[in-house]
């Protein structure tokens, strides 16, 4: 019996490999968060000090979750959404009323991803506070991480998420001809 990850070909197994890559991503920047912050903790009411750099490296470490695993979100169907009207549609004309939905979504991911971008070359001089005192506490000298890399989550979060709502869109159209004409009740409704 082949692989689920691998039948279908190359593309098949490329995507397998993104979602695992992300997954374990998405563990290992929240276990750092975990850490991170039950050091903070412990510093300050064990040792009755202060990690001054926790809490700021923890937020950027938060804004790249966001960005980057949102379109896993989405792909799972795991955002909020209203499906009354798609519900009582036809599978074709649901396919149509997501695409309809998808543009104006699209666009503003564009509009996200080449702003973003911008906006972060912009304030590329511009250090990370939090990691230069990291390196500095610990080998006497900062790296001078730019802020660049925090801001460019934006731009990169927008590209992926607009990369998944296209690759639904597509597999959505492919999958048309085996479609029920009632999508299958989610956990929730079930």
């Amino acid at each position: 019996m082949p692989n689920q990850d691998t039948a279908g070909g190359p593309g098949r197994a490329a995507i397998g490999w993104y979602v695992a890559a992300m997954r374990f991503l998405a563990g290992a920047t929240m276990l750092t968060i975990v850490a991170i912050m039950t050091a903070q903790v412990i510093a300050r009411y064990v040792f009755g000090a202060s990690l001054i750099w926790a809490e700021e490296l923890c937020r950027y470490i938060l804004i790249w979750q966001t960005f980057l695993f949102i379109g896993l979100a989405y792909t799972k169907g795991e955002l909020v959404a209203v499906d009354i009207v798609p519900l009582m549609l036809e599978p074709k004309w649901r396919l149509a009323l997501k695409v309809l939905v998808s543009i104006p979504i699209l666009a503003f991911l564009w509009l996200m991803m080449v702003n973003g971008f911008d906006y972060s070359t912009r304030f590329s001089h511009q250090i990370v506070p939090a990691v230069d005192f990291i390196f500095m506490s610990l080998i006497g000298r900062g790296v001078g991480l730019s802020i660049f890399w925090v801001y460019v989550s934006v731009a990169i979060g927008s590209a992926l998420l607009g990369l998944h709502i296209i690759a639904s869109l597509v597999l959505d159209w492919r999958e048309l001809p085996n479609a029920p004409e009632r999508p299958a009740p989610t956990e929730a409704e079930g």
